[in-house]
């Protein structure tokens, strides 16, 4: 389950870059959830957010910069 003190370190309005930055993420052993804030009816309004824990969050942002996402 996600607290409130977890940090976004990607979006994307497209789900398979999320899917691709959390399996990259979970490959290193970082847990990351994510937070889809699109409209239900409008599926091309909103992003989707990935989070990890605060003391992951440099060490994501290393990963998901190296891997072009």
């Amino acid at each position: 389950m996600m607290n409130k003190e977890w940090v976004v370190v990607y979006t994307s309005t497209q789900a398979h870059k999320i899917n691709i930055a959390k399996a990259v993420l979970e490959d290193n052993g970082i847990k990351a959830i994510d937070l889809s804030k699109k409209d239900s009816s409008y599926t091309m309004i909103g992003e989707i957010e990935l989070y990890v824990n605060p003391q992951d969050v440099t060490l994501a942002q290393f990963l998901i910069k190296e891997n072009q996402l």
